[in-house]
Formats: structure tokens, C-alpha cells, sequence
């Protein structure tokens, strides 16, 4: 029995800027959801029936009162914010389990339903379904994966390993050294991926980074500022660390079994019919921006 976590905050993205614009009968902006939706149908066609749906009903969370440059909504387009309760309601209906995250993130939704649901030992896989650089922290042995659904890109420990260099683990310490912009925050000056993959893969955490850089006993090239920025700014880089640190312990459900997909409700059909019924644009092209997410 395998459990799909999906980054439904992702996936809106994705579909916004890869599909061309349609309206519904009200003008209103809807083919992202109609893409994810249409996603998600395909993956019960196969079987894959016990899943959850993680949003960021509101960008913000309480990591910005953390870290006054952390992302937020600003920027952002309307016509994509609009359609985050229509997805949320959308889902719903058709009987899938989301949460719509508002002082957390999705992605410590995904982490949190991760946690739970390898706790049970039915659970042959956990897939987390996002690119998402800090889910990376979540990953273990082949049991808990991280799925790109849009790359079809997979990785299990070894590929996390592979991909940064460090294991799952120290995958918030790696981010609290070379920074993750798409959050908002920088890292320290001077470390990029091989120096902090070179220096965590030998000590793990920072806390177990020694003050004197002698004591590295590591090959690279700017080894004294390196030790210089850690030592005088350690404060920072524990603070990024507690930014980059999924929460694990939301409450979310009792048992995987919550999980499991049914079929839809009553409310489904004619929110189903407005999607499908959405005109699109003359030109039916796609948006020209990124996916939104790193």
C-alpha cells in the first residue's frame, strides 16, 4: 500500500503557468484548478487512491514573524491566488483529503503526513509529490520518496545524497548555509553547495562544526572564510536552520486510512460541470513564468 502526498500549492503553480488561460461562466480564472484536478483523476485511474492534498490557503505563515525576508503572497498573481479556495473546495467535493494550510505551510503538512503515515507499518511507500528542495529532509531509505511528478524524477536517500551531497537529515543545515531563495533567505556569505555539502557531509549539523578550521579536515579552497563567516554568524545560520526545519508534528489524522479515496461527494458534479464548461482563451497559450517554486 503506498500513500501520495501532493503539493497542491505546486501543482497550481505549475498548471497556471504551463496551460493556456479559461474562464468560467462568470469570467472567472479556473484552468489552473481544472489541471490539477484532471492530475489528480489520472493518478486514481491507476490505483493510487489513498492521498492527501497539502495548500498554502495563505502564503504567509509564522516563519515570517521568524525572518522578516521570508516569502510571501506579494507578487504573486491575482488570477492565480484566486483560484486557491477552488482548488481547496474542488478537492474536497471530489472526496479528497486536503489541508489548507494557514500558520504552517503545505510543506509542513507534507512533512507532518509523512511522519504519520510511515509510522504505520501497512505502508509499503510514502511519495511525497514535490520539487521542493526542503522535503528533501524527509526522505528516508527507499520507504519515504520524493517524487518530481512534472520532471518524472524520483529520489530516495541515495538520490537526495547524490542530488546535495549530504543525507536527508542535515538537508535543513545544508539549506541554513547556502540559503533557498525561493523562501527568502540568503545563507551565509561565501558558502555555496560544495563547500557546505563538503563540510556536512563530514560533521552532519552545525553544531558539530568546529570553531577552529583546522579541524575540518576538509578540501577547500576558502577554508579559513569559511570559518570566519560560520564562527561570526552562527546566530543567522541556526536561525535559517529553523526556518528551512519542516514541522512534523501537525495533527493531521488518525490513521492513513483517512486517506483513502472513496469517490466523490454530492457537491462534485456541478463544480465539475463549471470547470468543464470554462471557455478558453482565443490564443491557448501558456502563461511565460516559472513554476513558482524551487
Amino acid at each position: 500500500m503506498e500513500v501520495h502526498l501532493i503539493d497542491g500549492t505546486y501543482e497550481l503553480f505549475r498548471h497556471f503557468y504551463a496551460l493556456p488561460s479559461a474562464k468560467d461562466s462568470e469570467g472567472r480564472e479556473v484552468a489552473a484548478v481544472r489541471g490539477v484536478l484532471g492530475s489528480l483523476l489520472g493518478m486514481m485511474q491507476v490505483g493510487k487512491t489513498y492521498i492527501g492534498v497539502a495548500t498554502d490557503h495563505v502564503i504567509e505563515s509564522f516563519r515570517n514573524r521568524m525572518w522578516p525576508g521570508y516569502k510571501t503572497g506579494q507578487g504573486v498573481d491575482p488570477e492565480l491566488l484566486a483560484q486557491f479556495p477552488l482548488l481547496e473546495e474542488t478537492l474536497r467535493a471530489l472526496g479528497v483529503v486536503v489541508w489548507a494550510m494557514e500558520e504552517y505551510e503545505a510543506d509542513d503538512a507534507l512533512a507532518s503526513a509523512a511522519f504519520l503515515a510511515r509510522e504505520d507499518t501497512r505502508i509499503e511507500r510514502v511519495v511525497i509529490s514535490t520539487p521542493d528542495k526542503d522535503l528533501a529532509q524527509c526522505v528516508q531509505g527507499t520507504r519515504v520518496v520524493q517524487l518530481d511528478r512534472r520532471r518524472r524524477l524520483e529520489r530516495d536517500e541515495q538520490g537526495v545524497i547524490q542530488k546535495f551531497g549530504v543525507r536527508p537529515g542535515s538537508i535543513p543545515d545544508y539549506l541554513a548555509l547556502v540559503g533557498d531563495a525561493a523562501d527568502g533567505y540568503p545563507g551565509l556569505p561565501g558558502w555555496g553547495a560544495k563547500s557546505a555539502s563538503a563540510v556536512l557531509s563530514h560533521f552532519g549539523r552545525l553544531e558539530a562544526i568546529p570553531p577552529n578550521a583546522q579541524d575540518w579536515h576538509v578540501s577547500i579552497s576558502n577554508l579559513k572564510s569559511l570559518s570566519e563567516v560560520f564562527n561570526s554568524k552562527r546566530d543567522l545560520a541556526f536561525l535559517f536552520r529553523d526556518l528551512a526545519t519542516l514541522r512534523t508534528d501537525l495533527p493531521l489524522f488518525a490513521t492513513v486510512d483517512a486517506l483513502l479515496w472513496t469517490g466523490p461527494t454530492p457537491a462534485f458534479p456541478p463544480l465539475a460541470h463549471r470547470l468543464d464548461n470554462a471557455k478558453f482563451s482565443v490564443k491557448r497559450a501558456p502563461r511565460s513564468h516559472g513554476d513558482g517554486k524551487s
